[in-house]
């Protein structure tokens, strides 16, 4: 068995710093650990998701799954130089999605967070991903992040979104759909 923690707080990081695995410490607002909580909140989202799920579901171990590799995503990000997300991960995402995009109808219009309690939590997953996707991002800036990790997490939040609608969509539901406001008419020159 590997590393245990004993002790839960260790008061080091009252400093304002955080260690990454290589042992260095880094402030709590340095690019790699927002990089890691951004990361570590979709894993908590996508959680709560599961949690809403019957585990016989079709969405329950597919989201399982990811939550593994999001963990392992954390990992590269707290070692630096490592790389624990295969290659292929991506493209594991891409067929999923491809198999269940088909079951939906063309958008029309933009689809609103919501529909069912499941769907919305799904809609929250989805945009927590593009936020740790922007994250990684940035570090970039900073320090190399490999690209099969952003790359999963670009595919992943097109996958949340089409579960989100398929969810949506579950025992005669409905997708909420973005309703066009009507245009504000501006006052002619004359009323004014």
């Amino acid at each position: 068995m590997g590393f245990r923690l004993s002790r839960i707080y260790t008061r080091t990081g009252d400093d304002g710093t955080t260690a990454v695995a290589d042992g260095s410490r880094v402030s709590k607002d340095h690019a790699r650990i927002e990089a890691i909580g951004a990361v570590d909140e979709l894993n908590s989202v996508i959680g709560m998701l599961v949690a809403e799920l019957p585990v016989d579901d079709e969405f329950h171990a597919p989201l399982l799954a990811i939550q593994h590799v999001l963990f392992n995503i954390g990992g590269e990000l707290a070692m630096p130089g490592e790389q624990l997300v295969a290659a292929e991960a991506a493209a594991e995402l891409e067929q999923q999605l491809d198999a269940l995009n088909e079951r939906l109808p063309p958008l029309e219009n933009f689809v609103l967070p919501g529909g069912s309690r499941a769907a919305a939590i799904c809609h929250q997953a989805r945009s927590v991903c593009r936020r740790a996707e922007r994250r990684l991002v940035a570090l970039t800036r900073q320090a190399p992040v490999t690209e099969e990790s952003r790359r999963y997490l670009n595919r992943l939040s097109d996958l949340l979104f089409v579960m989100a609608r398929l969810l949506a969509r579950r025992n005669g539901a409905q997708e909420v759909l973005w309703q066009q406001p009507p245009r504000p008419t501006e006052p002619s020159p004359d009323s004014a």
